[in-house]
């Protein structure tokens, strides 16, 4: 008797993959690197924000058309094949979309380490390795149980942002000019290059298509509520952020949340309750993180891109046992690495060279394919041409042109690693 085939489990709705989205947007990013982006931009740190909001919202449009006409695991690998027809093309993008995942879950696990570590005294790696272990281990027990966990941190998240934005209200518009810029524009642009690491996520919950009750209808709307609900939120936060305490004193902080908390209300002692928000935001990032690398995975080996026993889905949990297991050895792996600033950027780079392939992918296919059924239509065309597309195309490059050269060769150099893999197995 043939063994039926085995799939995912679809348990998803529009709330849960909303919350998805939302719950990685606002993980570790805002938390981590709020001080980062003020040294930059200065006061004008808000205008980063809605600039790196623009970005996503015309990539996120992009994701949205594609992901009504092919609701898949592995988003990006399967857009471009069907775009160009070439698995070694989409193999680099999966391959830059797996590297950035694993790289951001790494270096988010250690701001994990270091705000537990702040409260309890425990070794950083050690415990950033068992994050990591014990993050894995919900990620195999199943999607629904993973979303459930999510949605919690996502609204403690959500409070802990929410508190930042009610203490700060008293202090907008208080001896502050909200233009004040050391680095001009340049300087606004160079941070939207960090900052843009707290927007990375969004394009995640493509990723979960095959786990998403209706993903042609469901995917594109949860796609456009996260970044949307992400930037009103990211916007109040900075102004907030700035009224409290100025660019020049943020960008000293190594734990903004915290001292922003101090500096609004001193009395009520908030430093410990941030830190432990911090705690619940940066673990969801690494949830959501390993989820989707670990679909990514899955989904590639599906394909035949990558070994067969990467697709292999556990019988009883429904959930890529191998995948699963694999992105967590290689995330513990990739622990070691260090400056947050650096990885965020290089995880950017990536970002940005995935965003430029995704919206080529939705010109072309605009082009090639018109008549293919679209249930999601990015708005604003010329003809067969889609505008908002091909701004996130300009967009993109823009982006890329302001990142120094040395982490450029950095990014290069993994793709030709992943090149090097997908011929040798290939041959094999």
């Amino acid at each position: 008797m043939k063994r039926a085939k085995l799939k995912l489990k679809r348990s998803l709705g529009l709330f849960e993959t909303t919350c998805y989205g939302v719950g990685i947007i606002l993980g570790a990013g805002i938390y981590a690197l709020l001080g980062t982006g003020a040294g930059i931009a200065g006061n004008l740190l808000w205008l980063s924000f809605i600039i790196a909001a623009v970005i996503a919202i015309f990539t996120g449009l992009s994701y949205a058309e594609l992901s009504s006409i092919c609701p898949k695991e592995a988003a990006e690998y399967n857009y471009t094949k069907k775009a160009f027809k070439r698995k070694s093309i989409s193999f680099i993008v999966g391959w830059i979309m797996i590297i950035a995942g694993i790289i951001a879950a790494a270096t988010v696990s250690l701001g994990f380490a270091n705000y537990f570590s702040h409260i309890f005294g425990t070794p950083i790696v050690p415990t950033a390795i068992a994050l990591v272990a014990i993050l894995s281990i919900i990620n195999f027990v199943g999607i629904k149980e993973s979303a459930k966990l999510n949605i919690i941190e996502t609204a403690i998240e959500f409070f802990g942002l929410l508190i930042i934005i009610v203490l700060g209200f008293s202090f907008i518009g208080k001896n502050i000019n909200y233009f004040e810029a050391p680095n001009g524009l340049t300087g606004v642009f160079s941070a939207v290059l960090v900052i843009f690491f707290a927007y990375i996520g969004f394009e995640g919950v493509v990723n979960i298509s095959e786990e998403t009750k209706n993903p042609v209808k469901t995917i594109p709307k949860a796609l456009i509520l996260s970044i949307v609900i992400s930037t009103i939120l990211y916007i109040l936060v900075s102004i907030s952020a700035l009224s409290v305490m100025g660019w020049q004193q943020l960008s000293q902080s190594k734990a903004p949340f915290s001292d922003i908390a101090n500096v609004a209300a001193p009395n009520l002692n908030l430093s410990l309750l941030m830190a432990v928000i911090a705690l619940f935001a940066t673990s969801n990032t690494v949830l959501i993180e390993l989820i989707i690398t670990s679909r990514i995975f899955y989904g590639i080996a599906k394909d035949g891109s990558l070994p067969k026993s990467l697709s292999k889905i556990n019988s009883k949990r429904k959930t890529p046992h191998i995948a699963i297991f694999v992105t967590m050895i290689l995330t513990m792996l990739a622990i070691s690495i260090g400056n947050i600033k650096t990885v965020a950027i290089l995880t950017d780079i990536g970002i940005f060279l995935v965003y430029f392939a995704i919206n080529i992918s939705l010109i072309w296919l605009r082009f090639k394919e018109p008549k293919i059924e679209r249930p999601f239509k990015s708005p604003i065309n010329i003809g067969k041409l889609p505008v908002l597309a091909l701004i996130g195309v300009i967009f993109s490059l823009a982006m890329l042109i302001h990142v120094e050269h040395i982490l450029l060769i950095g990014e290069l150099i993994v793709i030709a690693i992943g090149c090097l893999i997908y011929f040798l197995y290939k041959k094999l």
